[in-house]
């Protein structure tokens, strides 16, 4: 996170507020297309964790090979897509400054070549996290954010058109992942070794999975990239800076309840394949509290003092970016609690219903966002729209999990999971919203209310937000952890 929080500054000086802008409209444009990545992606993920947790091995190795299959096929299609429809848009439809289109048309095509590098990646991406692999994982994401960081420097020291520079360097970022992924998996997994089956009901069905799956991912384009490209419709590139930077502040918090997840996912998937209900539904009620608390840990401070951080960040607030951030934060710790009744749908393997409703939400939120633009409101209004859709999702989310696995404690997880969240939130926000009406503005002051709002979160989980198995848990782990460490060091 701090590595992305300081790289975002970097770019953002040494771009400019426009091309900052123009990065992120293009890339939204790519992202828009590669869609087909993300559903396919789910769609792997599931079936081999599936088989893992069924132990059959051979059903393990040709899943991973069709999965393959599907993935070159999926991206020679986007290739094609990218070339025809993507340039004519980008070319036609897009607000580009006429003297910033070249630099614009070569950031597209690295984009490109990076998300179907990365979409090749995909099959190994499952496979580490199937058989959770962490550590790798983690050093994996170490790595990336390592040679972001020597990207920026790169950016500060060439000749040449930052804007052109700076797509080829993230291109090359993805090739190297790429290929560590697949050295890694093709030494340690038997099954990534590649070979030609027929399977056709293996195929559809998964077909079938990324088929709802990719309905679900273009509902998320659609309240994300779709937005950018709306906004960029009826404003200029700079509110997509400020939409830019909002979001890599929101993505930078989930982060941390994103990799927590990816740990858990492969749990829940597993659990249903044994049939172990209670075990999965306590796997999926207390990540939907962790993964909260988490984001809300970093969401406090962020909200209490968002002008004073942007402005010691980036050096300078554009327009809207504060309000935008905000907005974002809060949409970001809502969809981060509601990610495991996600993955619960998906164990089931029938996702039509799910991603049909939820999928349908989401898109409702690209009209009705234009409409009020239309009628003359602020940019601000798309996330409004955003937020409340996304409040919506979470109660339909529980639904839906409860008519797919009918013994699902649904009145249990409103008051357990919603109900302590939300109450957490509350009680999290007084102590340091006090201190910030009280205190002079100052650096020092500042520091305090932000050390205030961290500690007022860890208190209020501590005390609110476990139960009292989880309280001796979290006593068991500071004692075995920290404590241990701090005798160490003496």
């Amino acid at each position: 996170m701090a590595v992305t929080l300081y790289t975002s500054r970097v770019v953002l000086s040494t771009l400019g507020v426009e091309d900052f802008g123009i990065y992120n409209v293009v890339g939204g444009v790519v992202a828009m297309m590669g869609i087909l990545k993300g559903a396919m992606s789910a769609a792997t993920t599931r079936f081999i964790t599936y088989e893992i947790g069924r132990n059959d091995f051979e059903q393990l190795r040709k899943t991973y090979c069709i999965s393959v299959m599907i993935y070159g096929f999926i991206c020679l299609t986007f290739v094609i897509i990218a070339e025809t429809i993507g340039l004519w848009f980008l070319n036609t439809q897009l607000i580009i400054p006429d003297d910033r289109m070249t630099a614009a048309n070569w950031v597209y095509q690295f984009t490109v070549l990076s998300v179907g590098i990365e979409m090749m990646a995909q099959p190994y991406n499952a496979v580490i996290i199937s058989h959770e692999r962490m550590s790798f994982f983690a050093y994996i994401s170490i790595l990336e954010v390592i040679l972001k960081l020597l990207i920026v420097y790169m950016l500060t020291i060439q000749p040449y058109d930052n804007l052109a520079v700076y797509g080829f360097l993230v291109f090359c970022v993805s090739l190297t992942v790429r290929m560590i992924y697949g050295t890694y998996c093709k030494k340690n997994f038997q099954e990534c070794k590649f070979r030609f089956y027929r399977d056709k009901g293996l195929f559809l069905r998964m077909l079938s999975y990324s088929g709802w799956n990719l309905f679900g991912s273009i509902s998320a384009l659609v309240k994300g990239q779709g937005l950018n490209i709306l906004l960029n419709m009826f404003f200029n590139p700079a509110v997509n800076a400020a939409r830019g930077i909002a979001f890599q502040i929101g993505n930078a918090i989930s982060q941390f309840s994103h990799n927590f997840f990816t740990a858990v996912r492969p749990q829940i998937i597993k659990y249903y394949a044994q049939n172990d209900l209670n075990n999965m539904f306590l796997l999926v009620f207390r990540s939907s509290r962790f993964s909260f608390y988490l984001n809300l840990l970093f969401s406090v401070p962020l909200l209490i003092e968002t002008p004073k951080i942007i402005q010691l960040w980036l050096g300078q607030i554009p327009e809207y970016v504060i309000v935008f951030s905000r907005l974002i934060i809060i949409i970001s710790a809502i969809d981060a609690m509601a990610h495991p009744m996600m993955t619960a749908a998906h164990a089931t393997g029938r996702v039509a219903l799910y991603q049909s409703v939820v999928g349908t939400m989401n898109i409702l939120i690209l009209p009705v966002s234009y409409l009020f633009l239309r009628w003359g409101y602020s940019p601000v209004s798309v996330f409004w729209v955003s937020l409340v859709v996304t409040s919506i999702n979470v109660i339909l989310r529980v639904l839906i999990v409860k008519y797919l696995i009918r013994s699902f404690p649904l009145m249990n997880y409103f008051s357990q999971v919603c109900g302590t969240c939300l109450l957490v939130s509350i009680l999290s926000f007084i102590l340091p919203f006090s201190f910030y009406k009280i205190l002079a503005p100052n650096l020092w002051n500042d520091i305090l209310v932000c050390l205030i709002c961290v500690l007022s979160v860890i208190a209020c989980v501590y005390l609110v937000g476990l139960t009292s198995d989880e309280k001796i848990l979290a006593k068991a782990i500071f004692n075995n952890k920290i404590l241990t460490y701090i005798r160490i060091k003496r």
